[in-house]
């Protein structure tokens, strides 16, 4: 059987939302580890005064290309942009591309979905389930496909504790709920959403069901596979660590961490944070498309791409990464490489209780951003901070049902894949999270946020650190100032007040002063 880069030869290859995140490092990834792949078939649509053709050179561009670009500067040869919008029907493909496609393609990738959590119901309906629905009818017309692979999701199916590599029976017939809502108003849709739903967090999860059960109704004529990733982050190892180009989940609470901005966090310490490094998810949607090329199972196998139940990482742990004073932790690693223009000192703490959260929510955002906006409202500058701090708490809600709570994934077939691979191929296509060391990944991932999404300069930073020593100069003055307004206004102002100060100060001499003693016996 032909490893893996060998089967990828002279293949032509389809992938959708290649300019998304997790399909810029799939593209990569088969340009640098399949060199003898024919053509990858992009479908993009314009966007933002872009045309398809300037999208896909941006993303040519990035860093993340520059070990492909080293290998073949000519790599982009065999990249083939495709006008295309997943919102319209037929996928607004012309007939020449529809033909050019279903006469080569070999293998198709289905990255492309909205991950908004607040998505509209009908648009992400559209986005998720339509468009996936109308790729498997090209899909069946193509007359060299030998694998459909799916991007779902492992919160697909977040209704359940226990979720096994199995496509579970849907919430609603997708073809009845889309002709329901085909010809009810945006503001019906949104009325009735939280019923649709269900036991369901959001309509990301609630499609991405309903596109696993379409996918499933075409696998008796397709070799079909799909992925559940968990949450995607950072690369661990490919093509560099810490990779990373946006601010969804993980990044942006890291991002608001470092920046000082978020101060505490609502997370039950003992649930699993399934993260899951986007480079082990992209090799193991390659291998899994050999597999089912090579295999061609009965049923459509199903991938649980995920680290719970092979190497468990807690959001306790995530806690005690913010207030360790250990080597490899997120508050250290953002005092030793500063991001710049900090709002206040990074230093943040997780909780699971929803009081205590609150009050730090106000003492610690609230505040602060009503102070800050009235300074900048009296110096002539428009306020910011407490839109800021509203958006924040927005994104930090919506990650809440998935931080608070755990999930027990089974992982048979992912190990089993990795059983398959020659030991080649595991180095060249690694996916077992079982060598994921978590402290030197969560500390390249937060380095990788500020060099890859906020763009810093790493030489800046002797100057981020004296900004960080300037905040630290302001708060020691301001609690200084704080503590003399309080002494005036409270203490001197009562002798029963003075008499518990007295009391308390003195404890404390004589507490000093029996530790000089010890310490000098003991010298």
């Amino acid at each position: 059987m032909a490893c893996i880069s060998e089967w990828y030869a002279g293949k032509n290859v389809l992938i959708t939302g290649a300019t998304g995140f997790m399909g810029k490092v799939l593209v990569e990834k088969l340009l640098r580890s399949c060199p003898e792949v024919k053509a990858l078939y992009l479908l993009v649509r314009p966007k933002a005064g872009q045309s398809m053709q300037e999208r896909v050179q941006d993303m040519l561009k990035c860093k993340l290309f520059d070990r492909v670009r080293e290998d073949n500067p000519e790599f982009h040869q065999k990249i083939v942009p495709i006008s295309s919008e997943l919102t319209q029907p037929g996928l607004a493909l012309s007939s020449d591309d529809v033909k050019k496609l279903t006469d080569c393609i070999n293998i198709v990738f289905h990255c492309a979905a909205t991950i908004r959590f607040d998505e509209p119901l009908k648009h992400a309906l559209q986005l998720n389930v339509i468009a996936t629905q109308q790729l498997l009818t090209l899909a069946l017309q193509m007359q060299h496909l030998h694998a459909f692979i799916h991007i779902s999701t492992a919160y697909a199916n977040c209704n359940r504790r226990h979720i096994d590599e199995v496509i579970y029976p849907p919430p609603v017939e997708p073809k009845k709920l889309i002709d329901s809502l085909e010809w009810m108003d945006d503001g019906i849709v949104r009325d009735i959403t939280p019923r649709l739903i269900g036991d369901r967090p959001n309509t990301y999860t609630y499609t991405k069901a309903l596109a696993e059960c379409v996918v499933q109704q075409e696998s008796g004529k397709l070799n079909v596979g799909i992925i559940r990733p968990s949450i995607v982050g950072a690369s661990w190892q490919e093509p560099f660590p810490g990779w990373i180009d946006n601010f969804n989940g993980p990044s942006g609470v890291f991002i608001a961490a470092g920046k000082g901005i978020l101060r505490t966090m609502r997370a039950s310490n003992d649930a699993v944070a399934d993260l899951i490094p986007v480079d082990v998810v992209i090799n193991l949607t390659l291998a899994a498309g050999w597999y089912t090329a090579v295999h061609s199972p009965k049923s459509a196998l199903v991938y649980n791409c995920t680290t719970g139940g092979i190497n468990p990482f807690h959001w306790g742990e995530i806690g005690t990464l913010f207030l360790s004073s250990s080597e490899h932790h997120v508050m250290s690693t953002f005092k030793r490489n500063p991001l710049e223009q900090a709002f206040r000192r990074p230093n943040a703490n997780i909780t699971s209780n929803y009081l205590i959260n609150q009050y730090w929510i106000l003492v610690s955002h609230k505040f602060p951003a009503l102070l800050y906006d009235l300074f900048l409202r009296l110096s002539g500058q428009k306020p910011q901070m407490m839109r800021i701090f509203n958006r924040l708490h927005k994104a930090i809600g919506l990650l809440e049902y998935f931080s608070s709570q755990d999930w027990d994934w089974n992982s048979d077939n992912m190990n089993m894949l990795l059983n398959q691979l020659s030991p080649e191929d595991r180095k060249t296509f690694n996916f077992d999270v079982r060598q994921l060391n978590w402290p030197e990944y969560i500390e390249n991932y937060c380095i990788g946020t500020k060099k890859y999404v906020l763009n810093e300069d790493m030489s800046d930073i002797p100057a981020a650190r004296q900004h960080l020593r300037k905040l630290r100069n302001i708060r020691y003055t301001f609690n200084t100032l704080l503590l003399v307004f309080i002494w005036r206004v409270f203490i001197a102002r009562s002798q029963m007040a003075r008499n518990i100060w007295y009391f308390v100060v003195s404890l404390c001499f004589k507490f000093l002063s029996y530790f000089r003693a010890s310490s000098t016996l003991t010298n």
